[in-house]
């Protein structure tokens, strides 16, 4: 036997698709007999296996867990829960790797796998290999066993650990998705007052779109902190690992800046520490971190990459600007929503300001948000290709960690491939309006060039 995932569905640091049309249950089958494989052969025995509320998470699951098994592999099915439970759970537990079943923020007839194996993201490379293994049929056989175990409690637990942060008044928004639960519990156990949102999970989203980096998902957050008068709202995807910060005045706090935010209080407890952003990330946010005598380190989007890169030079603090924060000075480096709401919470305390005090500090810049371009899949690197050839002809100042970050006189912008989407991703910042304004007719033409018109293509 052997199979073959679409290819679309092997993406660069997670496997993503829509169900019933690019990922199907022998997928999730077959996705168990190769991960299983090379665990296996790995010296491994074990595996994790949570999932998100998506309506076709408990399908994947059993199946999922059906080819782990028919591989000899054993598996503690830890439930339903938030994609940082999986990651506790692979963390802490006896255990040799993990699966979360998760479609993340996307559209809720997508669904796809996290991976992690030996306390670190299994992405890139290693995906495509698992992908070969699987065309080839090249799998292990044997009988594993299956264990139920619940670790709802011990991730809550963890959250608290070394909690020394003040009463604040906070809203809560889990969008009905799987970081419900352990919201509701989270909250029981922090002093102050609490307001929740949306915490029953719900696969079809039906209040809005579990995407706390679209200002249109905040609306009910930001009228409950508005109405009662919080000091702050926090919201989170659709399993957990993300956040959105709505201040006391109702105003989103971008990812990127919150990570500017939070280095305040990492960089006074270790100076020079090296801080990770993604390329993505507004300039003002790596000066800040220089300014505030940390090391700023520019990086690949993604949440592997970023994980990875911190790991490899000893970070304490990395983001993104879609709102994935990693800790690895108190907690183990990967990305926790929830956890980052509790940072949050302590950094009131620990720099004595409010959050919307901490956002009146924050410098201020011109700069778009993400703005996504649909492009056919098989079309979307091939263009990035040709505006750097074209760019690096020309001798542009160019940075090419991910993508094509231009730097212009007055700004930047930036042209990238989604790895999660058949999109690209364009953002830019300057001076000033009519700075920006050039750039983006400067990348306007670019794209041009390639066939893509960026305001007839669909932005989203």
């Amino acid at each position: 036997m052997s199979h073959r995932f679409d290819p679309t569905l092997l993406r660069d640091y997670d496997l993503r698709g829509t169900v019933g049309r690019t990922l199907h249950e022998a997928d999730a089958w077959a996705l168990g007999r190769s991960f299983g494989t090379i665990v296996a052969r790995s010296g491994g025995r074990r595996v994790a296996v949570g999932y998100d509320g998506r309506l076709s998470s408990p399908m994947l699951e059993a199946a999922l867990v059906d080819g782990l098994v028919a591989t000899g592999i054993d598996v503690a099915r830890i439930g339903l829960g938030p994609t940082p439970m999986l990651y506790h759970a692979e963390y802490t537990g006896d255990v040799d790797g993990g699966i979360q079943i998760t479609g993340s923020h996307n559209p809720a007839d997508q669904n796809g796998f996290k991976l992690v194996k030996g306390h670190a993201p299994f992405f890139g490379a290693e995906i495509q290999a698992m992908g070969a293994l699987a065309a080839a049929g090249d799998w292990d056989e044997g009988v594993g066993c299956v264990q139920s175990r619940p670790v709802l409690d011990a991730y809550v637990a963890r959250l608290m650990q070394g909690f020394d942060g003040p009463a604040c008044r906070v809203g809560w928004d889990a969008g009905n998705g799987a970081a419900g639960p352990a919201v509701e519990r989270l909250t029981q156990l922090l002093p102050g007052e609490h307001h929740l949102l949306f915490i029953d999970i719900d696969g079809q989203f039906p209040h809005h779109h579990p995407d706390p980096s679209k200002d249109a998902n905040l609306a009910d957050l930001r009228t409950l902190v508005l109405e009662k008068q919080l000091d702050f709202g926090v919201a989170f995807d659709g399993d957990g690992d993300r956040i959105g910060v709505i201040d006391g005045q109702g105003r989103a706090i971008p990812g990127d800046q919150l990570l500017g935010l939070f280095a305040e209080e990492v960089v006074k407890a270790r100076p020079g520490a090296p801080i990770v952003a993604d390329v993505k990330t507004s300039q003002t946010v790596f000066d800040r971190i220089a300014a505030l005598g940390g090391q700023p380190v520019m990086w690949k989007s993604g949440h592997s990459h970023i994980k990875s890169k911190m790991k490899q030079i000893g970070s304490p603090l990395g983001g993104e600007t879609t709102g994935h924060l990693f800790f690895a000075d108190d907690y183990p480096g990967y990305d926790d929503g929830l956890y980052a709401a509790v940072r949050l919470i302590r950094a009131v305390g620990g720099l004595g300001r409010s959050v919307t005090d901490m956002v009146e500090g924050l410098p201020r810049s011109i700069i778009t948000p993400e703005i996504r371009i649909s492009v056919p899949e098989a079309r979307k690197f091939a263009v990035v290709d040709e505006v750097r050839g074209r760019l690096d002809a020309k001798g542009a100042d160019l940075n090419l960690v991910d993508g094509v970050r231009v730097r212009e006189p007055l700004g930047w912008w930036l042209l990238r491939a989604s790895h999660t989407e058949a999109a690209l991703v364009v953002r830019a910042e300057a001076t000033d309006e009519s700075a920006l304004a050039d750039m983006l007719m400067i990348l306007d033409s670019q794209l041009k060039k390639s066939g893509i018109h960026r305001n007839l293509a669909g932005e989203g």
